[in-house]
């Protein structure tokens, strides 16, 4: 049998002209990439917009949401923290804010087929359970932190107002001054954790982080997480949301 020579293999040079065919082929390859990339670009900004995105893009969120929905449970909870875990998130959100220093006038509740109901963020929440979680707050700018939240249940809340409120498909939710607003799936608006908060970290909400009452949900983004509540409705058509008119998911599940 004979021996493995222990002669070094010589390394195989390129000649020049298989240099320019590679480059020649990289090069085409490229070119053939950002063409189609191009044309892909192209042809989305010449599709019909369907509530400010071409319908393609909007196609796509919509798919999300029918993947999210499916498999969406009103019991099932996002994780619970330790309170000394808490911290105080940044004040992110200023549409809607209300004047430093100026009066906060009363939220308005209303449904299909019942009057206009206007209350204060004190009556809001009286004569309901109190809750707290200690949960994270999740930014799609891709920061989060942990935050005690204290407050009423939304689902509370809606079977407060009697009738039928909670049947209704949709919930809309505005600042006081109708800039800042947000749409809801029913489902996730009665989840356990959707909370409408007046308190946060033990301490009464202040006017940077949504005081009198915001909404906190576990089961969206914290741009759903509405501030400064100054109205909610009970809607069965879906509603506009402030964040999906700029061309985000209007689920914005978690």
């Amino acid at each position: 049998m004979s021996q493995p020579s222990s002669a070094p293999v010589e390394g195989i040079e390129a000649t020049p002209a298989q240099l320019r065919r590679w480059s020649r082929r990289a090069f085409s390859a490229w070119a053939a990439a950002g063409l189609a990339g191009f044309g892909a670009w192209r042809w989305l900004r010449t599709r019909a917009a369907v509530d400010g995105l071409p319908w393609p893009l909007r196609a796509a969120h919509r798919w999300n949401e029918r993947v999210f929905g499916a498999g969406f449970s009103t019991s099932r909870l996002a994780p619970e923290y330790p309170r000394e875990r808490a911290g105080e998130p940044k004040p992110n959100g200023r549409y809607g804010r209300p004047a430093a220093g100026s009066a906060i006038g009363p939220i308005q509740a209303e449904q299909p087929g019942e009057p206009l109901r206007v209350l204060s963020a004190a009556e809001i929440v009286a004569g309901l359970p109190r809750v707290e979680i200690t949960t994270e707050l999740k930014c799609v700018e891709g920061w989060s932190q942990i935050v005690t939240w204290g407050g009423v249940s939304f689902a509370d809340f809606a079977r407060k107002l009697g009738t039928n409120a909670e049947r209704h498909p949709y919930v809309s939710l505005e600042t006081a001054d109708g800039t800042y607003f947000v749409g809801f799936d029913m489902p996730s608006a009665l989840h356990l954790q959707t909370l409408l908060c007046d308190s946060m970290n033990g301490e009464p909400l202040s006017l940077n982080h949504g005081g009198p009452l915001r909404l906190i949900s576990t089961v969206k983004y914290g741009i759903k997480n509405i501030k400064w509540l100054g109205r909610i409705r009970f809607v069965d058509e879906r509603p506009s949301d402030f964040w999906a008119e700029q061309g985000y998911d209007w689920y914005a599940g978690l």
